[in-house]
């Protein structure tokens, strides 16, 4: 790609004014603003050729220009300046995050808040996948005749109840002998549990195999269960033009919504720990999210939980003071944590 120092200016400048105003970019809109030392005819000819290099396009024949997500790529590869955030706002993240280290989820709820208030775009705060956080042991508690409580206790000592209910609910002396059984398998299979441990188990407890079928497929949905996801601010997605389209802001709701896409939106990490990744459009090979970007890193949220922080917003987002926010909030984070542990 032949880009040369006056394309690269004209292609800042389109990008910088379009995330700025939101309108296309004219040339004589360039030649007003940006102090290229060239003539508006000049420009428009670096125009067409960054075109036909698929830097930026027309949406309408009598529009200026816009970026196209190659266009963006480049700009945020090689363009893009580093800013820092305000004072206040940098004690206002070191605050927040000291306040709440020793509560993971309302720290993660709370993160999200400032995520999106700082930036202005969805936020979205997640633990990792818990594929290193195995089970542990569990219980089975009674709480009537047809029902009971699967007490799942995980390697980092992270508790969850479960329903279970079944024809007929055997004593405590019997649900003892069950949880103990089913301990000894997940004790000598760890993470790689399977349904012959569950078969094993249903034959030697006969008159409860429905009970222990149902226990073994609440453990292994429990396995795959995706973690704790918070996000705040979708609805700032409402206030850029490109979806003030109800159908179209729908699309990307319903996307948003689901846990598990945006589960597997945030995980994929070809990135280094706390590295900034950011992904434009098309890029997430998901339609209705086309138009959207997404900038994320992974983070300490302390006690050994991993997590990944990341923001949510038009293609024409303000990458470099959403990057500066990320970064922040994981270096307050990075610092409160080892300040805790005196390290």
């Amino acid at each position: 790609m032949n880009l040369n120092e006056r394309k690269i200016r004209i292609l800042e400048a389109i990008i910088t004014d379009y995330i700025k105003t939101g309108d296309p970019v004219g040339s004589r809109t360039i030649s007003k603003k940006y102090p290229l030392g060239i003539s508006s005819a000049t420009i428009r000819n670096e125009m067409s050729d960054l075109e036909e290099m698929g830097l930026i396009h027309q949406p309408h024949t009598s529009a200026g220009r816009v970026p196209s997500d190659k266009g963006y790529r480049l700009y945020v590869d090689r363009l893009m300046h580093k800013s820092r955030l305000p004072e206040n706002e940098s004690i206002f993240l070191r605050e927040l995050i000291a306040n709440n280290i020793s509560r993971i989820d309302y720290l993660m709820e709370q993160t999200a808040k400032a995520l999106a208030r700082l930036t202005n775009y969805a936020a979205v705060v997640t633990e990792a996948d818990g594929e290193d956080d195995r089970l542990k042991r569990i219980s089975l508690v009674p709480v009537d005749s047809r029902s009971l409580v699967m007490v799942s206790v995980t390697e980092n000592k992270k508790v969850d109840n479960t329903i279970i209910r079944a024809e007929n609910i055997p004593d405590i002396d019997e649900l003892n002998r069950i949880s103990s059984a089913i301990n000894e398998y997940i004790e000598f299979y760890g993470s790689e549990l399977n349904e012959y441990a569950a078969g094993v188990v249903a034959a030697e407890f006969e008159g409860s195999a429905e009970l222990v079928e149902k226990v073994f497929s609440a453990i292994f949905k429990g396995g795959r269960k995706n973690s704790g996801i918070y996000y705040s601010g979708v609805d700032h997605i409402l206030d850029y033009p490109g979806f003030s389209d109800v159908s179209k802001a729908k699309e990307v709701f319903s996307v948003l919504e689901q846990k598990d896409v945006l589960h597997r939106l945030l995980k994929n990490n070809s990135g280094n720990e706390n590295e900034v990744q950011i992904i434009i459009g098309g890029e997430n090979n998901i339609s209705q999210l086309r138009e959207i970007s997404i900038i994320k890193t992974s983070c300490n949220l302390g006690d050994g939980n991993a997590g990944i922080i990341g923001v949510i917003g038009p293609t024409r987002m303000n990458y470099s003071q959403a990057v500066s926010v990320i970064s922040e909030t994981v270096s307050s984070l990075n610092e409160v944590i080892k300040a805790l542990i005196g390290g």
